[in-house]
C-alpha cells in the first residue's frame, strides 16, 4: 500500500523528537514515508518533493523543523496537499522561532500547526484529516477519544 502521509524533517538531528508522529501513523494502520530535506540547504528537493506529492498518493504532509522553520511553509507553497507544521524546540530561542516560523505564513498559504515537539498531536491530526474520507480512520479515532476519556494516556 503506498504512502498516504509523508513525514519530512529538516534535519537528521530532528528524528529523535519526530519519531512519535510515525508512532501515532502506525497505531492507526496510515502508511507513511520519511525524508529529511532542507528549506535551505536544498530547496531544490523540497519543492520536487511538494509538487509531486499529490501524484505520489500522498494526501496529508506532516514537516518537522527548528529554528527558522521554513520547511512547512516551503512545502505548502508547492502543494495543494494540507501540510501539518511540527515545530521542533531548539534553545537559543527556546523554539519561538520555529513555532513564529510556522505559525505565521502569508494568506494563501495556510500550514497547521501542533505545539513544540508535538510530534504525537501532528501524527492525530493527520489521521483525523485522513478520517475525513475514511471511515475506518474515524471509528478508530472515536474509540482512541473514548480511551482518552477513561483516562488512558498517549
Amino acid at each position: 500500500m503506498p504512502p498516504r502521509v509523508g513525514i519530512v524533517l529538516g534535519s537528521t538531528s530532528d528524528e529523535e523528537k519526530a519519531k512519535t508522529a510515525a508512532v501515532m501513523l502506525e497505531k492507526f494502520g496510515v502508511e507513511y514515508e520519511l525524508e529529511v530535506l532542507s528549506a535551505h540547504r536544498d530547496p531544490r528537493r523540497v519543492a520536487d518533493y511538494g509538487a509531486s506529492a499529490v501524484d505520489r498518493g500522498l494526501q496529508v504532509i506532516i514537516a518537522a523543523a527548528g529554528k527558522a522553520a521554513a520547511l512547512p511553509g516551503v512545502l505548502a507553497a508547492h502543494t495543494t496537499l494540507p501540510v501539518i507544521g511540527l515545530p521542533i524546540y531548539t534553545p537559543q530561542l527556546a523554539g519561538q522561532d520555529s513555532l513564529f516560523s510556522i505559525v505565521q505564513m502569508p494568506s494563501g498559504v495556510p500550514v497547521a500547526a501542533v505545539g513544540l515537539d508535538a510530534a504525537a498531536n501532528a501524527g492525530i491530526l493527520a489521521v483525523q484529516i485522513l478520517a475525513v474520507g475514511d471511515a475506518r480512520l474515524r471509528l478508530q479515532l472515536q474509540e482512541f477519544k473514548d480511551q482518552l476519556a477513561e483516562g488512558l494516556r498517549l
